[in-house]
């Protein structure tokens, strides 16, 4: 398996590093091939996380600084003639893929297959992409009648930053990892190509497919074009940010269209992938996994039992919102004992009402502190809070928000968001029912423990890869017979039967 990433895993400092470690030691069956793009020399000076045995191997390249040490061709000087041509033809029909409303997949995927194809024929690209004729290029493809209006005010200094952008995003486009002359296969022998988004760590993924057809799977925790939407780039022009996004775009509707099948962690992420070009045939849900015997303690704690010290609740997974205070403040005119527990910073100023205290980090304790826990208005991502109070056998008030709905299903209580009374009246109605309380508390934790587990995450993606792989398996020139469907149906002759003997034998062989 290839396991390729951006800004990740392996690094210590890296995005998803921790699922991607469960997963590759979960399925100890197959080989893993590590392909990891960097995106800081801080990320790099990091390390990385300690591999098990089933890592045979980690490639890497930066996608900051200077073109990469690994590209093919680096050295190589400038392109001839013949080469130039070419890349303006397909550079071109990248660049009018960016700059032209409505549907360009067509070209985009043409000029993306043609400078891939010329990177592997005749060097890396690095230094064609920052040269003046791809200037040339996108200055055309911004000026060109129909162009995104933005794009006619792109400037030098725009199409410098645009340029720069695109050869580091390209970078993989010319890297060493599909074939070399020494006889490293790279890609070449990898059965199944496993991105985790739709950005540039799924590049090696598509071309892997064109070159060898390797099947690609690609997950998103966190989906790539709406992370890319949120980051802040008022920084930029309004021609470049046109043009990036534009890019970022087109990129992740090209591999949603060639990923074989594309993983989402919750129902939310799943709805903006198919927004952004994925088809629904083609869509799974796989919940993250977590590590339950962290809150087994406290799970299967009594949990009847009242926190000593009066009723208490904790605030978990953000900071402080206003509308919390109101919400304790009527709170204590039923009970005026009630304590709060936040897992946040302390406000920069003002002071922190009595009963209140905060804590840095949240773990199992400071959910066996608290009689119900209280999801903050967050409605980014993946509510691990949630799911990690579920594990805790606590019942929760969270805001109807994201995933909350789809994560607790009936075993807890769902306000409107921003609202402190219906927060008050939630929290007030728990903590004046035990029993209740402990039967959703119950149900939070079974519910976890079915959906939100390591064992059940590693499970589920071991299942995709078996059915990925006996539906496209790539045909290598002396497959690996220890490789589940390594052998494509029908590629082998028919069992026989010979006219000289009862025993059945393959057709052409003893």
């Amino acid at each position: 398996m290839g396991l390729l990433s951006e800004g990740g895993y392996p690094y210590a400092a890296g995005e998803g590093g921790e699922w991607c470690d469960h997963l590759v030691r979960g399925l100890g069956q197959h080989d893993f091939e590590l392909y990891a793009l960097s995106r800081s020399a801080r990320q790099e000076d990091s390390g990385w996380h300690a591999l098990p045995g089933n890592v045979r191997r980690v490639r890497a390249a930066p996608l900051w600084g200077g073109p990469a040490p690994g590209s093919v061709g680096s050295a190589h000087g400038s392109y001839g003639r013949e080469q130039r041509r070419r890349f303006a033809g397909h550079f071109g029909d990248l660049a009018a893929a960016i700059t032209l409303p409505g549907d360009q997949a067509y070209r985009f995927a043409d000029g993306l297959h043609g400078l891939a194809d010329l990177a592997r024929d005749e060097g890396g690209l690095a230094a064609a992409l920052r040269s003046e004729l791809a200037l040339r290029s996108l200055e055309t493809a911004c000026r060109a009648p129909g162009a995104h209006p933005a794009a006619y005010g792109t400037k030098v200094a725009d199409l410098l930053v645009v340029s720069g952008f695109l050869e580091r995003a390209l970078r993989p486009l010319s890297l060493d990892w599909y074939g070399s002359a020494d006889g490293d296969r790279g890609l070449a022998a990898v059965d199944l190509c496993h991105a985790t988004s739709a950005g540039p760590a799924a590049l090696p993924g598509l071309l892997a497919k064109r070159f060898f057809g390797t099947p690609l799977l690609v997950t998103e925790y966190e989906v790539h074009l709406r992370e890319y939407y949120l980051a802040g780039t008022e920084a930029l022009s309004l021609p470049v940010r046109t043009l990036l996004s534009a890019f970022h775009r087109r990129l992740a509707a090209q591999v949603y269209a060639e990923a074989a099948l594309i993983t989402a962690g919750d129902g939310q992420a799943r709805r903006w992938q198919e927004r952004c070009g994925a088809d629904r045939a083609r869509l799974r849900t796989i919940h993250p996994g977590m590590d339950a015997t962290l809150y087994e303690a406290v799970g299967e704690g009594d949990l009847n039992d009242t926190a000593a010290g009066g009723p208490a609740l904790v605030w978990a997974g953000g900071d402080v919102e206003p509308h919390l205070w109101e919400a304790l403040a009527t709170m204590r005119v039923a009970e005026p004992d009630v304590r709060l527990r936040v897992i946040g910073r302390p406000p920069a100023s003002g002071s922190t009402p009595d009963g209140v205290s905060y804590g840095v980090a949240c773990g199992p304790e400071d959910y066996a502190a608290g009689d119900v826990v209280i999801l903050s208005g967050a409605a980014d991502g993946f509510p691990v809070a949630l799911a990690e109070a579920m594990f805790c056998g606590r019942a929760t008030v969270s805001p109807d928000a994201g995933a909350v709905r789809e994560v607790i299903g009936g075993t807890g209580l769902v306000v409107p968001p921003q609202d402190p009374r219906a927060l008050a009246e939630a929290c007030l109605a728990l903590l004046r029912e035990p029993e209740r309380r402990a039967r959703l508390g119950a149900a939070a934790r079974a519910r976890a423990l079915e959906l939100f587990t390591v064992e059940q995450n590693v499970s589920a993606f071991g299942a995709l890869y078996l059915e990925v792989l006996s539906r496209a398996p790539v045909q290598h020139a002396a497959p690996d017979p220890s490789v589940p469907f390594s052998h494509a149906a029908g590629s082998q002759q028919p069992l026989t039967v010979s006219p000289r003997a009862a025993s059945p034998t393959w057709a052409g062989r003893p």
